[in-house]
C-alpha cells in the first residue's frame, strides 16, 4: 500500500509566510494582533508621548559625564568633544525627567475614571530615551502602558517598562504608525529627531487635512525647542501654509502648563456622563 502523502497547509508554510508574495498577510497580522489585545484589555483610547531614542535619564548623564574627572586629557585628543556631548546630555535629560513626571501624573488621573474601561492609556514606540520614560512614569503611578516597537538595526529594543501583555513588534513602519493614531486622543511631541519629526509631522499633516477628525490634541512640548528645529514662521511667510494651520498645535514649556492643557482637553471632548458610567470591573492588564 502506497503511503500517503501529506502536504504542509499554507499558514504553517514558514517560507511562504516570509515571502514577498505574502507580504499581505503580514501587513493584516501587525493589524488584527493588536486589535484583538486591545479590544480584550478594554483599552479605549491612548495618550502618545513622542521624542527621541537617545536621551537618557540625570542618573545616567551624570553619571556619565562624571567619568571624565579620571580621564587624563594630554592621552584624550578627542576629549573636548566627548566633554561637550556628555555636558549636552546632562542638559538635554530634563525632557527625559519631565516625560516621567508628566506620563505618571496622566496615569494617576486616568487610574482615578469612574469608567469600565481601560481609559487614556500611555503609549510609546516602547523603545529607550522618552519612550522609556513615558513607559517608567506609567509604572511607577501603578498603571499600565503600550509599547509598539519597531525591528531596527540599532537603538530600538522593548523598555522594561513597557507592561507585558500590552508589548507589540512591528516590521511595518506604516502599521505602527496607524496603532499610534488610530486610539490617541492626545500626541505629546518631546524633543527628537529624525523619527519624531516624521511622526510628528504626519499626525499634523492628517489632523490639518481632516483625515484624522477626532478632537486630537497635538502638544508640543518646549516651544523655544522646536521653534529652534523648525522654522514656523518662515512657512507662514512664504505661504506655504496657513497662520491658522498653528492652531493644531498646543505649545507646552511645563510639565504642569502639558498637564492642564490635556487634562482641560479630555475633560471638554471626551469625558461626558455617558462615557465615564461605571458598569463592570476593569480588566486587569497584568
Amino acid at each position: 500500500m502506497a503511503k500517503k502523502k501529506t502536504v504542509q497547509k499554507a499558514y504553517e508554510n514558514i517560507n511562504f509566510l516570509n515571502s514577498a508574495d505574502a507580504r499581505i498577510l503580514r501587513i493584516l497580522a501587525e493589524f488584527l494582533e493588536p486589535q484583538v489585545e486591545f479590544r480584550k484589555l478594554k483599552i479605549v483610547d491612548t495618550i502618545v508621548f513622542f521624542g527621541s531614542a537617545r536621551l537618557r535619564s540625570k542618573k545616567e548623564t551624570i553619571a556619565e559625564l562624571n567619568k571624565f574627572k579620571t580621564i587624563n586629557p594630554q592621552t584624550t585628543p578627542k576629549l573636548p568633544e566627548k566633554l561637550r556631548k556628555a555636558q549636552q546630555q546632562v542638559s538635554m535629560s530634563k525632557y527625559y525627567e519631565d516625560a516621567v513626571e508628566l506620563s505618571k501624573r496622566l496615569t494617576e488621573w486616568s487610574m482615578q475614571l469612574p469608567t469600565s474601561a481601560n481609559r487614556f492609556i500611555i503609549c510609546t514606540g516602547g523603545g529607550p530615551g522618552i519612550m522609556e520614560a513615558a513607559n517608567k512614569g506609567a509604572k511607577l503611578a501603578g498603571g499600565y502602558s503600550i509599547g509598539l516597537n519597531i525591528s531596527l538595526p540599532f537603538e530600538q529594543f522593548v523598555n522594561k517598562y513597557v507592561s507585558q501583555k500590552l508589548s507589540f513588534e512591528f516590521h511595518y513602519f506604516f502599521m505602527r504608525k496607524f496603532w499610534f493614531a488610530y486610539l490617541a486622543k492626545c500626541l505629546i511631541v518631546f524633543p527628537g529627531g529624525f523619527g519624531t519629526i516624521d511622526e510628528f509631522f504626519e499626525m499634523l499633516t492628517l489632523v490639518q487635512t481632516g483625515k484624522i477628525k477626532k478632537k486630537l490634541l497635538l502638544v508640543v512640548y518646549d516651544e523655544k525647542y522646536w521653534k529652534n528645529i523648525i522654522n514656523f514662521e518662515g512657512l507662514i511667510e512664504n505661504g506655504v501654509i496657513n497662520s491658522e494651520d498653528m492652531h493644531h498645535l498646543s505649545f507646552c514649556n511645563s510639565v504642569d502648563e502639558a498637564y492642564n492643557c490635556i487634562i482641560k482637553h479630555f475633560e471638554k471632548n471626551y469625558l461626558s456622563k455617558k462615557e465615564i458610567e461605571i458598569t463592570e470591573p476593569k480588566v486587569d492588564l497584568k
